[in-house]
């Protein structure tokens, strides 16, 4: 199945990974599945998506490494047009974007991160900040570094 997905979206596949696997342990949590979907504007049976995880989950352990992590989103993601999706994001970069200015303060960019993942603590949110405002700006915009970091990996 990874055969059918271009670059782009392995490298922004690996880049959601590493975002949601914050202690680094090679694996996400299933229930994590869904919120990463949900961030990238997927549609999904719900009844599929369970099936799917319970098929890649074979030993029973709630978590799924990155091979089955591909198989499972990329499923999803095979049918979705790559523009709708960036649409999405776009969109919701700019209801954090109030003045149209192109860039959000990385604190917005930490409450995004939040709700989509609200067992990510203070320390993880602030790496991932770290990694993304590499000039320390404070600031973070969507075509460049923001895009760069979800899509390049």
């Amino acid at each position: 199945m990874t055969d059918e997905l271009d670059d782009e979206k392995m490298a922004m596949l690996r880049k959601a990974f590493a975002m949601f696997d914050s202690g680094k342990t090679g694996q996400i949590e299933k229930e994590k599945i869904r919120t990463i979907l949900n961030t990238l504007g997927a549609n999904y049976d719900p009844e599929e998506l369970e099936a799917l995880l319970e098929e890649c989950d074979l030993e029973g352990t709630g978590k799924l490494n990155f091979d089955n992590f591909v198989k499972v989103v990329g499923h999803f993601l095979e049918e979705q047009d790559e523009e709708a999706m960036m649409k999405e994001l776009k969109e919701a970069f700019r209801l954090y974007d109030k003045e149209g200015n192109g860039f959000i303060p990385t604190s917005s960019l930490k409450e995004i991160l939040a709700a989509l993942d609200d067992k990510l603590t203070d320390k993880d949110l602030d790496g991932i900040i770290e990694e993304i405002d590499t000039d320390g700006s404070g600031t973070v915009d969507f075509d460049g570094k923001l895009m760069d970091e979800w899509m390049d990996g």
